[in-house]
């Protein structure tokens, strides 16, 4: 067992930050930050691949198999598995999205014993009985028309549909209805049987009151009983495809925009000098460049924000808005005007001394339960940031200089790559 256990600071000085150790047990590995002021433990864990790993025509299996999970496990049925979860308050949950499959679970410190017993039953025996993946199908269809009723899921499916049109990135990771209506209880065990295992790529995380003897004791009562192995590989991600303004018709009375483009790696050396200027011009809040010009002056939308969205270790710039049809042409021509002119100049520094103290004010915020915390070191992890990475992070930020942020805006932020989804029935386009 090793461990790294910055001192917590204020932030405005070293930033805040929190004692992390490596705990090692029985061949695993774990991020853990010990707090013992509330008697409750969290953990996440989770494999990469996710709804990659579908095979084509099978789009949903992963997500659905993982959410059989908590349906009944060994010789509990649903309901029984249900009521032992219940009866010692036990959070337990498995997900998978587009590029991870995960798992987490929170319970009181006297109940992590049966928590851990129940979370291990499911990952090595999942019942998958059939009136339960009946029922749970055919919510996940209803969930999956619902999503095409509006223009706001038929955007998001156009999107990134023709943003990554010949990779899993492309598909909708819950699946369609189509997908979901024809997948057997044999390829959702074989989903299930792509990320579970005790080899390379699973990742684990803690947060709460246990300490590193515990967890070191815990991880292979966890995980020692799944199959030797590793997670297939996933199809390495494309850059994003580049394809101008589309338009998805859709009768209502508002049409939903989605925006976006290639984003930076994970990696990338400029990641928080990215986040310094995309707050600035897209972040969400009033002071935003894009919430000023298209909500504030005009009343074109009630919110418009953008981001990274991170994805197989890379990012994806994309944002997203309502306005009325009729307003879609001038809501867009002052969405690129905003675009190149921080592309051309980038922020100015009155804009960036706003942005970082946000930034570094707000970081405690991500801290404020022990579930949170187990989600931001499994984040961390997963995204390749070392242990002191939250500690270093206000300095990082005030360390960026206006030309730094200018270079950065110009590199990120190419005009002519912007592609423009707009379900509805928009006028002025």
């Amino acid at each position: 067992m090793s461990g790294s256990a910055p001192t917590p600071q204020a932030a405005g000085t070293s930033g805040f930050s929190l004692p992390i150790q490596v705990v090692e047990g029985g061949g695993f590995t774990a991020w853990l930050a010990e707090d013992h002021s509330v008697p409750v433990v969290s953990l996440a864990w989770s494999w990469p691949g996710g709804a990659a790993l579908d095979p084509a025509g099978q789009e949903g299996a992963s997500a659905l198999a993982a959410a059989l999970l908590t349906e009944g496990a060994g010789d509990l049925d649903a309901l029984a598995f249900a009521d032992a979860l219940r009866d010692e308050g036990i959070g337990l949950d498995f997900g998978a999205d587009r590029d991870s499959f995960s798992g987490s679970l929170r319970a009181l410190a006297p109940a992590l014993p049966e928590a851990v017993r129940l979370a291990r039953l499911a990952m090595t025996a999942p019942r998958l009985a059939e009136p339960d993946v009946a029922r749970l199908r055919a919510q996940a269809i209803a969930r999956a028309r619902q999503a095409l009723e509006g223009p706001r899921g038929r955007a998001a499916r156009a999107f990134w549909a023709e943003a990554y049109p010949d990779h899993p990135a492309g598909r909708p990771a819950a699946g369609t209805e189509e997908s979901l209506a024809a997948l057997t209880v044999e390829q959702l065990r074989a989903a299930l049987a792509r990320p579970l295992h005790r080899g390379p790529g699973l990742l684990v995380a803690a947060s709460g009151a246990i300490d590193a003897a515990g967890l070191a004791r815990l991880l292979p009562e966890l995980f020692g009983a799944l199959p030797e192995g590793a997670v297939p590989p996933a199809p390495p991600l494309p850059e994003f495809r580049r394809f101008g303004t589309q338009v998805v018709p859709v009768a209502a009375s508002q049409s939903t925009i989605l925006f976006g483009q290639q984003g930076i790696p994970l990696n990338d050396p400029d990641w928080e000098t990215a986040q310094i200027v995309l707050r600035i011009l897209s972040g969400g809040g009033f002071t935003a460049r894009l919430t000023r010009s298209i909500r504030e002056a005009r009343g074109l939308t009630y919110g418009i924000s953008a981001g990274l969205d991170s994805i197989f270790a890379q990012s994806v710039l994309v944002g997203g808005f309502a306005t009325a049809n009729a307003r879609v042409g001038e809501a867009l021509a002052l969405l690129r005007e905003e675009w190149k002119r921080m592309a051309d100049a980038g922020p100015e520094a009155a804009e960036m001394e706003e942005a970082v103290a946000y930034m570094t004010g707000s970081q405690p915020l991500q801290f404020t339960d022990s579930r949170r915390i187990a989600a931001t070191l499994l984040a961390m992890r997963r995204n390749g940031r070392p242990l002191d990475w939250l500690e270093k992070r206000p300095a990082r930020l005030a360390a960026v200089t206006q030309p730094a942020a200018a270079k950065l805006a110009a590199r990120l932020l190419v005009p002519d790559q912007l592609s423009i989804t707009v379900a509805g029935q928009p006028e002025g386009l």
